[in-house]
């Protein structure tokens, strides 16, 4: 009996667990024109002006794709940024065009050799999307863009964890390092 007991306690607690963790319908689309191996610096792009949404989840989507950026060697900076993130909170569904791409990670490495055709693909993007914008300052280009479907659901969330989740999830399309920063990586690794 106790043993049974043991059993259903972990079945529970497996359940519940998985009840936390939630997948993203997640996409991601880039410009062959981004120089991806140039960029180091970024900051926000100041919408707060032009009437965007304000609200309480921005520090917590800020934070979350600061971390990232950081995290992944770019530098945060307010003087002449190379990179400007931008981002949009859809709170109804809609109807946007992605384009089927190779990874990023590809297109960086062989560049020269890939067909740089781009086929559209319509997304049916659920009610509640986050969208993340990645803007090159001096080139004046939208670069790279990664979206997340169904954040927030049938009603407006604010859990911090679930927020950091879905920018975490676009942020894991983006697998590209600051100019530079996997070569420092190696060199204080070997000192």
């Amino acid at each position: 009996m106790k043993a049974l007991s043991t059993v259903a306690l972990l079945t529970l607690l497996f359940f519940a667990s998985c009840m936390g963790y939630k997948e993203f319908p997640v996409e991601s689309d880039y410009s062959f024109e981004g120089e991806f191996r140039r960029y180091k610096t970024f900051n926000f792009l100041d919408t707060r002006s032009s009437g965007a949404d304000s609200s309480l989840q921005n520090d917590v989507i800020e934070s979350a794709i600061r971390a990232r950026m950081e995290l992944q060697g770019y530098e945060y900076t307010t003087r002449d940024p190379r990179l400007l993130v931008s981002y949009k909170i859809f709170y109804d569904s809609l109807f946007f065009t992605g384009y089927d791409q190779p990874d990023i990670e590809l297109f960086i490495e062989y560049e020269e050799n890939i067909d740089q055709e781009m086929d559209p693909v319509k997304y049916n993007l659920r009610q509640g999307t986050l969208l993340v914008l990645m803007y090159d300052r001096e080139r004046k280009k939208s670069i790279w863009q990664g979206y997340a479907s169904g954040v927030f659901g049938d009603s407006f969330y604010s859990d911090k964890r679930y927020l950091q989740g879905a920018v975490r999830s676009i942020f894991d399309q983006y697998k590209v390092f600051a100019e530079g920063f996997a070569v420092q990586k190696k060199k204080v690794s070997r000192n």
